[in-house]
């Protein structure tokens, strides 16, 4: 079976047992999102949670999974807004299990159950609207399950 890869502009977190990878334009806060994360799980609101790469991520499909990594170059490197470049303890390769839009056009309240195709494998998706805290939300999503 032949592995299909390519880097994409997006962050990746684990937080629990498989990876958020967060797409967004530029500016909306994909960055600022990650670094949530770690803080939120050293503050227990996750069980784990660990940089797979910012800005830049590389994604491989593989055997049905998506596969995510952190290009050489920016390996456990995160940028902390109002700090700069700052470096951060990576898992190297993780399996995808969410992918979350910032800035989504079509993000609702209640947003219906949704996905998205990423080199031909199938992920939960959540789309995050530009004037929403994406933070709640997805701590919510990943610790929840959904009613009916």
């Amino acid at each position: 079976m032949s592995v299909r890869s390519e880097t994409i502009h997006a962050s990746a977190v684990v937080a629990g047992e498989r990876a958020v990878i967060i797409r967004g334009p530029s500016g909306s806060g994909k960055s600022h999102l990650a670094f949530a994360l770690l803080h939120a799980a050293k503050g227990g609101l996750l069980p784990f949670a660990r940089l797979v790469a910012d800005d830049r991520i590389r994604i491989s499909a593989a055997h049905g999974r998506l596969l995510v990594s952190a290009p050489e170059t920016i390996s456990g490197m995160i940028e902390v807004h109002g700090l700069g470049i700052r470096a951060a303890d990576c898992e190297r390769l993780a399996v995808a299990g969410w992918v979350v839009d910032l800035a989504a056009k079509d993000a609702a309240r209640m947003p219906k159950l949704s996905n998205a195709e990423i080199l031909g494998v199938t992920i939960p998706r959540l789309p995050i609207s530009a004037n929403q805290a994406p933070l709640p939300i997805l701590l919510a999503a990943l610790t929840t399950s959904a009613m009916g």
